[in-house]
């Protein structure tokens, strides 16, 4: 070998050695207490000759260890950059700026105005609403909500729907970024977001948050839920609006604190025996009738139509019908011929086999009117634990199977007769979609099976979509619903408001 050539592999070589195997001279041992022989005392004979031996061949395993690690390390954060540069590859969701603008723009929002309204007005700012959750539960809350502040003859204080209240306008779901919160203009109109109420309901209209704090600074009385409904032993929905209206008492400006339980809690929300005594002023009053969606939502309803549903050219768009102010839920007219069916996937495949049918739960008290024709039978006393966790499978998860079944059985009903289109709305995986919808066909021959996969939306239309699955679903002519949804359990209250026969609301 050229010694040039063999100058550099040693100079390449040394620094590795050095790596796995130090130089060694006296100040390596300096501490190491010796005796005549250099050798401390406890280490002489054999010992001392395994410790003299050994001593490279462990500072070469505790070299390998420190690489190792730092190699693991050093790995691990490439994994974190390349996540990142991945994530800011991703197209970032909208942030609604022309929504919060039109909010803020409500003419409402004048301190000058005569009461009930202005300065002298009486506010409801229920500031504890449910955050992180799915669009299902957060509306039945703000519902809620919004009939108790017109119950007490309060301007109701409307937030955006809020999935994180303290993090940035961006949140990480499912490692994708969705919005941190969506005005709920970009979801619905009418009184519950600040719309007028119908002519001759003098009702304050509704505010936004930084409106409130513009006119009740220095005059808000804090009020606690644990406090006012915390007393209260299964309450029903009427007990807990009376309460609150009786502790709000003559206060102009009331905040709910932010702590939790909030004001209507998720075990009224499960009971329809409490919840549903409000029902006859409730869904009479301009909370519900006089609800509407967006129009960004309404347009992309028109926009697939014929993806939901083909229809004749003449039928008007829906965006074209006029909005009543006493009766706008009106507008939606079962469609002759959709069936619509809500498929959870995702989370609720533990969800239901888990979580329910460990705790024996029933369905939302909004799919639980006693008008409905499928009524949960709940497990049988001595059921087993698998039997219960089939149970549920059936009536929370159904398979593809389970589905067809459950679909001919409903089609073969009066209710059913003239059903010719299918809508699936689901957040399954596309393929799984596209599946049922083959097996539908091959089962039944229907003339149009879509799910929600196939809808064609915007970007702000994408986060919204939920909504655009609820307003397909109100004009299904027959609604296969999940009991055990809070979203199926919307449109089945608004189906049942709007007066759609009980026995087109269907349960898996």
């Amino acid at each position: 070998m050229p010694a040039g050539v063999s100058t550099r592999l040693l100079g390449l070589a040394q620094p590795l050695a050095s790596t796995f195997w130090p130089k060694t001279d006296a100040r390596d041992y300096a501490l190491l207490p010796s005796g005549s022989s250099g050798i401390p005392p406890a280490q002489t004979g054999a010992h001392a000759l395994r410790v003299l031996c050994c001593h490279p061949l462990l500072l070469v395993r505790r070299r390998l260890r420190l690489v190792l690690v730092s190699v693991g390390i050093l790995a691990l954060a490439a994994v974190g950059v390349v996540a990142y540069f991945v994530l800011r590859a991703l197209p970032l969701p909208p942030l609604y700026a022309r929504f919060h603008a039109a909010e803020l723009a409500l003419p409402q929002h004048d301190a000058s105005l005569a009461f009930p309204e202005g300065r002298d007005g009486r506010y409801l700012w229920v500031a504890n609403h449910a955050s992180k959750c799915g669009w299902g539960n957060a509306m039945q809350e703000l519902f809620l909500n919004a009939y108790l502040a017109y119950r007490s003859n309060r301007a109701f204080v409307f937030d955006n729907y809020t999935w994180s209240r303290d993090e940035g306008d961006y949140s990480l779901y499912n490692l994708k970024p969705i919005p941190s919160r969506i005005p709920l203009t970009a979801f619905m109109r009418g009184p519950i977001v600040g719309g007028a109420f119908p002519e001759g309901d003098h009702a304050p209209r509704a505010v936004v948050p930084e409106y409130f704090y513009e006119v009740c600074t220095n005059r808000t009385t804090m009020m606690s839920s644990s406090e006012v409904s915390g007393p209260l032993v299964d309450p029903s929905a009427e007990t807990v609006i009376k309460t609150w209206i009786r502790e709000m008492g003559d206060e102009r400006c009331v905040e709910v604190e932010r702590q939790p339980p909030e004001v209507f809690d998720e075990h009224l929300f499960a009971d329809a025996s409490r919840l549903l005594d409000i029902w006859p002023h409730f869904s009479a009053s301009p909370i519900v009738q006089s609800f509407s969606w967006s129009t960004l939502v309404e347009l992309a309803f028109d926009n697939n139509r014929d993806t939901i549903a083909p229809t004749s050219p003449s039928e008007p768009p829906l965006t074209s019908v006029p909005v009543s102010r006493s009766r706008a839920l009106a507008r939606y007219t079962p469609i002759p011929g959709l069936l619509v069916l809500h498929i959870r996937r995702g989370d609720f495949a533990s969800h239901c086999t888990d979580v329910l049918a460990r705790r024996e739960l029933g369905y939302t008290a909004f799919n639980a009117f006693p008008a409905l024709p499928d009524r949960w039978p709940g497990p049988p006393p001595d059921a087993s634990e698998a039997e219960k966790r089939a149970l549920y499978a059936r009536h929370c998860f159904p398979d593809i199977d389970a589905v067809v079944a459950r679909v001919g059985a409903v089609r073969g009903t009066p209710a059913g007769r003239g059903l010719q289109h299918v809508y699936i709305m689901t957040n399954a995986a596309p393929a799984w979609a596209a599946r049922l919808a083959r097996a539908l066909r091959e089962a039944h021959g229907w003339a149009h099976v879509a799910s929600s996969r196939e809808l064609v939306l915007t970007p702000e239309q994408r986060y919204v979509a939920q909504a655009v699955d609820m307003l397909v679903a109100q004009r299904a002519q027959v609604f296969i619903g999940n009991g055990f949804s809070t979203l199926s359990g919307m449109v089945t209250m608004l189906r049942m408001a709007n007066g759609v026969p009980p026995e087109a609301t269907r349960h898996w």
